[in-house]
């Protein structure tokens, strides 16, 4: 296969299972620890919520980040042909941005921006192509 189409694959295969990574685990979290009485797919009613939430409630979402990034990075590692690490690190500034959006979406208390900003996307990005290097 040509080495470009390789590349470009690595990033929609990457972007892809991390998302399903990260979407099983919001979901998970949503079971684990359910919000009483709001409905979760009313953006409005959770933006509400959000910062009235238990550090529990963040566990879930912050995993989801961290472990989806992590695994969109390392399939994107495997796949690429060059540069895997800089593609596994794309992989994180993709999801990166995303969080930012999220975030922005649904604010949240500020310690949970700031831990999942420092944490769950460029470091878990750069462990996961280091796991894919081995």
């Amino acid at each position: 296969m040509n080495p470009i189409l390789k590349n470009i694959l690595a990033v929609i295969a990457g972007w892809f299972v991390g998302s399903l990574v990260n979407i099983g685990l919001i979901n998970l979290g949503h079971k684990l620890f359910p919000i009483i009485g709001v409905d979760i797919n009313d953006m409005t009613a959770m933006a509400e919520i959000m910062p009235t939430l238990d550090a529990q409630y963040f566990i879930s979402p912050f995993l989801a980040h961290a472990l989806g990034t992590l695994a969109g990075a390392f399939v994107a590692y495997k796949i690429a042909v060059t540069h895997k690490m800089k593609f596994a690190l794309g992989i994180g500034v993709f999801f990166l941005f995303g969080g930012i959006m999220m975030n922005d979406v649904l604010p949240g208390p500020t310690w949970f921006l700031i831990t999942d900003i420092a944490l769950a996307y460029i470091p878990m990005a750069w462990i996961g192509g280091k796991l894919a290097a081995k």
